[in-house]
């Protein structure tokens, strides 16, 4: 086994092209009914279409208008802010210019993705305004990364509140995170450790990746990174996906959780080992040992990575001018909203009897309770 073996399989295992070439493959064998856990019904895709385009033409008046997925969208729930926040950035004395405006969007928008994970049913923000709304979940959580952001809770330098840099990130506690999300004991919120310790690992990370992130490690200095890779074309100034896709994915890497898939000892992300898959090319294949039996239905998601690019790949555009090339070759999101969809409508079923009893808890219900790394999830993202 050499080195150069493990860096193809581990490069070509986080590039962006093999989420969507092994997820295909995937569905190839939905479509030969050889799937362990479900069945797939394509003739109710159409209704699955209907449903959504109906949704998309009650709130939109046409589907050009539908504005991008990124949680900018998260940001403007119930009124818009972003916008606003830009104009203040534009009025000030001097003026803050596009480039650094938009270095700040991506800060907020970077650490606010991480940020977002489940909070519980119980936790809600009141807005830091005159209004003091009350808002929960991912648009709780965005709202109140915003105003975190604008106090300079993640920010090292106190006359340059708001940005987002290694030193202020590391010197985070769990305590200054609760109370600027008002997490008390009648106001919990699940995970709060567990965010407070991603924020610090982020600001590992930036320190360690100056090749993206600049000496200083600002997110903001992907900016810097990218137009070293920029093209002009016609008066247009375009950069590939795959540039950005490498700063989330290699400059990011220190932050991702280590008891999960691993090659050779590397832990691979959001990368999961498909049954279905695994058993179908040891058939056309045969058996492999060493690193090639290792890689064996292996299937990349890299769903929060996903998130986390498409919600930069809007700020970059409106604020800069420029066009993301190879958007292509990014993927719908991996998770429950749009797997429920298949299931709810009938695209997905789930065979008869192919779990157990210990996964119905509930004998009133029929729907399944089961871990994330189930291979019955796996399949089904």
């Amino acid at each position: 086994m050499t080195s150069s073996t493990i860096e193809s399989h581990l490069e070509r295992l986080r590039s962006l092209p093999t989420i969507r070439q092994r997820c295909t493959l995937v569905h190839n064998l939905a479509q030969q009914g050889r799937l362990e856990y479900f069945e797939y019904h394509p003739e109710a895709e159409a209704k699955v279409i209907d449903f959504c385009s109906t949704i998309m033409k009650r709130d939109y008046r046409s589907f050009e208008e539908i504005p991008p997925h990124g949680r900018w969208r998260h940001f403007d729930t119930g009124r818009e802010r972003i916008d606003p926040l830009l104009s203040t950035w534009s009025s000030r004395t001097p003026s803050i210019p596009k480039e650094e405006q938009c270095a700040r969007l991506l800060d907020l928008f970077l650490v606010s993705v991480l940020l977002d994970a489940g909070a519980g049913n119980a936790w809600k923000y009141q807005e830091q305004d005159s209004a003091g709304e009350y808002y929960s979940r991912s648009e709780g959580l965005a709202i109140a990364s915003l105003d975190m952001f604008k106090k300079g809770l993640f920010s090292s330098d106190p006359n340059d509140k708001e940005r987002v840099d290694a030193g202020g990130l590391c010197s985070l506690t769990i305590s200054q995170v609760g109370t600027a999300m008002q997490v008390t004991s009648e106001n919990p919120m699940s995970g709060l450790d567990g965010r407070a310790g991603l924020l610090q690992k982020l600001g590992q990370a930036l320190k360690a990746g100056p090749k993206y992130f600049g000496e200083e490690g600002r997110v903001g200095n992907l900016l810097h990174y990218l137009k070293t890779h920029t093209e002009s074309q016609n008066g247009a100034t375009t950069v590939h996906i795959s540039k950005l896709w490498e700063a989330v994915m290699l400059g990011l890497a220190p932050i991702w959780p280590t008891d999960r898939t691993k090659l050779n000892g590397v832990p691979l992300g959001d990368v999961w080992r498909c049954e279905s898959l695994k058993a179908a090319e040891i058939q056309s294949e045969g058996e492999k040992s060493g690193l090639e039996g290792e890689v064996l239905g292996l299937v990349p998601f890299h769903k929060l990575s996903q998130w986390l690019t498409y919600s930069l790949v809007e700020p970059i555009e409106k604020l800069m001018g420029w066009r993301f090339e190879g958007m292509g070759d990014m993927t719908g999101l991996p998770e429950y909203r749009n797997g429920g969809l298949l299931v709810d409508l009938g695209v997905l079923t789930l065979r008869p009897n192919v779990l157990s009893s210990e996964f119905y808890p509930d004998p009133s219900s029929k729907i399944p309770r089961l871990p994330p790394s189930h291979p019955a999830i796996i399949e089904w993202r």
